[in-house]
């Protein structure tokens, strides 16, 4: 009996096991108590070293440091209306009369200049202005610059947080870089990337011939509302006000943004705050990129420097010995090989400023020192280069020839061409073959050679000689359109 009863115990401990480890893991009736809770591994699974701890501080204490010096604009403005045109088109009354929209924008001055793009508060009838500490104002426009896409308000406050405005100029390609803005309608938004590209320019984001492109180009996030925000680097220092973005047309970032350099945008801001406008100066000066054909036809080492297509009459080169085809090599001592990275250092320049310009032209190099003038004072008439030319010929008799090393051929000029083109001498293009030497130039059916090598060109006869003479080198061309516009050209020409 008493086997029997030991092994009945031993049979309902067993039995009472069993259920108890049923209850707690198969029916979960039993929960584990919050403090016994253990979630995830026990250690990361990468051990930062300082140096990646130091570069993670780095964003998060520029994030902290310059948020509050970025703001956020409302502009209430006329709205355009798409139907303007359409005299009878119905419901046109019940069209709202106003629409909103919003930017960015810089603190930089603690009693309550702010710097923002044109396009945030072209228009605007009504700014108002959000702080990071939710605080709101009224604003206005101190001045706008359409040009560069600048411009600045001002707000009833002091002792603001303000920006620190560093050097554009030290950028490298390869720099991490912060932007900080409202995208979106999204405040406070800090997003990350690197300078993708550092002087970019047309991308005619600016639809004026004078407008001036040179453009910081970022990987950074930047979307609609970013307008006017800063790009800053890792120390904190604006280094560029953000500006544009590049789009497939859905109108929200797809890889690229676009910032102005903040050494463009601060002499911009100097000029609007002490004068409400940018008294901006200008050499007068047309000009264009030197390619290798164009270097290799003036006898430049290698493609560098920006060549003048012509001198606009009445502005500052036109009373200098500066002429069309001069190669513009630096100004002040700073190399220029894109015509957009001349028009930015001129646009942070007042009228009445002197530049010096180092100048090649025939083998030589020289030194010309040129004071600015406004834009006001320039002339709109042909430039000056168009009207050196010989006197008016006779058209010759029907005379062209064809140049199938370059894939160009051209004709003689006839009266009723050369008073419609208002041209004194030159060649007509009359077919530029696809894919050819001369259509890589730009060149195309309907242009006039008017030089070659910096000599009029009288006929087909003449223009034929340089051209046989030069196989093996190149030419340069100045070439017009019918609107008087001129530029040059190189072409090189096979052997």
């Amino acid at each position: 009996m008493k086997i029997k009863g030991i092994l009945g115990a031993v049979a309902l401990v067993a039995v009472g096991i069993l259920f108890g480890a049923l209850l707690v893991s198969g029916f979960g009736l039993v929960r584990p108590g919050w403090a016994d809770i253990n979630l995830g591994a026990h250690n990361p699974p990468v051990n930062l070293d300082a140096d990646a701890t130091s570069f993670s501080k780095a964003f998060i204490e520029v994030a902290e440091k310059v948020t509050p010096t970025i703001v956020q604009i409302n502009v209430v403005s006329e709205r355009e209306d798409p139907h303007k045109d359409m005299f009878f088109f119905p419901f046109q009354d019940q069209l709202p009369k106003e629409q909103e929209g919003s930017g960015s924008g810089i603190i930089i001055s603690d009693d309550g200049y702010i710097l923002t793009n044109n396009h945030v508060v072209e228009k605007a009838s009504k700014v108002t202005v959000g702080l990071s500490d939710k605080r709101t104002f009224n604003a206005k426009v101190v001045g706008t610059d359409p040009l560069t896409d600048l411009a600045v308000i001002k707000i009833d406050e002091n002792n603001l947080p303000v920006a620190y405005l560093g050097d554009s100029d030290n950028l490298k390609v390869g720099q991490w870089v912060m932007a900080i803005g409202n995208p979106l309608a999204l405040t406070s938004t800090v997003t990350a990337g690197i300078v993708s590209a550092l002087g970019r320019g047309q991308l005619h984001l600016i639809r004026d011939s004078y407008g001036v492109e040179n453009f910081i180009q970022t990987d950074a996030v930047i979307n609609p509302g970013n307008s006017g925000g800063a790009l800053v680097d890792l120390s904190g220092a604006v280094v560029g006000v953000n500006s544009a973005i590049a789009t497939q047309g859905t109108g929200t970032y797809i890889g690229y943004g676009f910032a102005i350099p903040i050494n463009l945008a601060k002499s911009v801001a100097k000029e609007i705050i002490a004068y409400g406008k940018v008294n901006r100066g200008y050499i007068g000066v047309n000009i264009g990129e030197v390619n290798n054909a164009i270097a290799k036809s003036v006898g430049l080492d290698k493609p560098r420097g920006i060549i003048i297509n012509g001198i606009l009459e009445g502005g500052a080169a036109s009373g200098t010995d500066l002429k069309a085809g001069d190669i513009i090599l630096s100004i002040d001592d700073r190399d220029v090989n894109q015509p957009n990275e001349l028009q930015s250092y001129i646009a942070s320049k007042s009228a009445g400023t002197t530049v010096t310009l180092k100048i090649f032209r025939d083998g030589k190099e020289f030194d010309r020192k040129i004071t600015l003038k406004s834009r006001d004072n320039e002339s709109k008439s042909e430039p000056v280069a168009n009207k050196n030319n010989e006197s008016s010929k006779k058209e010759s008799k029907s005379s062209s020839a064809n140049f199938e090393n370059v894939g160009l051929s051209v004709k003689n000029l006839s009266e009723k061409e050369m008073e419609s083109y208002k041209a004194n001498s030159g060649i007509l293009i009359t077919n530029v073959e696809d894919f050819s030497k001369a259509a890589d130039q730009g060149l195309f059916k309907g242009l006039v050679i008017t030089e070659v090598d910096k000599k009029p060109v009288k006929d087909v006869s003449s223009f034929e000689k340089v051209m046989n003479n030069k196989k093996g080198k190149a030419v340069l061309l100045k070439v017009q359109d019918k609107d008087g516009n001129s530029r040059f050209v190189g072409l090189e020409i096979p052997e």
